[in-house]
Parts: C-alpha cells; sequence; structure tokens
C-alpha cells in the first residue's frame, strides 16, 4: 500500500469473520443522505411572488429526509457540507409574456443563492432556471427549499410539472465535513 490505494476482495477479522473495528483518525467518505424530487403536475403561482416549489415525487431519499407531502423542504440529519441542484420550468401560460424569473435556494427560511433570467426585451412563453450551490448544514435544524418568482403579462404564471418527464426538479447530497 506504499501509494495510499488498498485493494482486497474480501475483509475479515483474525477468526475469519465476525465485526471489523475501524479506528479512529480514519474518514470514510459517503454522499448520504441523498436525495432527488421532481413536481408531478403543474403548480400555478400567483404573478411576481416568491413561491415555495411543492416538489412532491421522489426519486430517492437515503435517509428519509426530505419532506414531499407537508413542508417540501429537505432537513438532513447529518452534519456537512452538500451539494445542492435543481431546474424549474417557468411558464407563463401564454406566448410572449414571459418578463423575468427567479429562482432561489432557501435556507432555514431565507434566501441563500439564486439566479435570474430577465426577458423584458424579447419575451418567451417559458424558461427553464437552473441553479446549483454548496451549502453546510449542522444535520439537526437547517433545511432546504426551493423557490420561485414568475413576472409575467398573462397574470397567470406556471411550475411546469410532468407526469414522469422530469422537467422540475430539485436534489442534494452530501459531499464532506
Amino acid at each position: 500500500m506504499a501509494d495510499g490505494t488498498l485493494k482486497v476482495g474480501t475483509i475479515t477479522n483474525s477468526a475469519g469473520s465476525g465485526n471489523i473495528t475501524i479506528g479512529s483518525g480514519v474518514t470514510l467518505l459517503s454522499n448520504v443522505p441523498a436525495f432527488e424530487v421532481w413536481l408531478s403536475a403543474n403548480q400555478d403561482i400567483s404573478d411576481n411572488t416568491a413561491t415555495k416549489v411543492q416538489f412532491d415525487e421522489e426519486v430517492f431519499d437515503t435517509d428519509n429526509c426530505y419532506d414531499n407531502s407537508t413542508n417540501y423542504r429537505f432537513t438532513p440529519t447529518v452534519a456537512g457540507k452538500y451539494h445542492v441542484y435543481s431546474r424549474v420550468q417557468m411558464d407563463s401560460n401564454a406566448g410572449s409574456n414571459f418578463q423575468q424569473g427567479f429562482l432561489k435556494i432557501y435556507k432555514n427560511g431565507s434566501a441563500y443563492s439564486s439566479v435570474q433570467m430577465n426577458m423584458n426585451a424579447n419575451q418567451p412563453e417559458n424558461i427553464m432556471l437552473n441553479t446549483f450551490s454548496t451549502v453546510d448544514m449542522n444535520g439537526s435544524s437547517d433545511y432546504l427549499e426551493m423557490f420561485g418568482t414568475i413576472d409575467d403579462t398573462s397574470g397567470t404564471p406556471k411550475f411546469r410539472g410532468t407526469s414522469g418527464l422530469s422537467w422540475t426538479i430539485f436534489g442534494a447530497y452530501r459531499i464532506g465535513a
């Protein structure tokens, strides 16, 4: 193991079976808790108002840390840094009415990071916004949510959800301490 790489097929204790004890100071890396969710149906929202995206369908949730029915939030039970990502299809419900959109990662009820697209000069019907960030979480009370805002001239914007196609997703996974 001169180069720091250990490759084995089977590990046993000195008796040939039983538990192996890993000493203190050894770090085992794992990318959990982790989750990915999507929006299963269109979510109508108020014009130009920050609104929580209600991601309701789980692709996976390794440690049952995402609430997909009440608060629509991720509350990891392990402290560390998390890679957080989201993609939201924003729709103005009518052609050439989309003015601008915001997608924000919220931590503990406040905006943590955001992305904006302003289309005032050339208004389409819809856009796709993507955001990602690395967020430090305490593993007990910190939580993450996604909020979006659509400003349009139709007055009836929505987050686009689908049946089976993940246009609108939210996910995170632990990347380390």
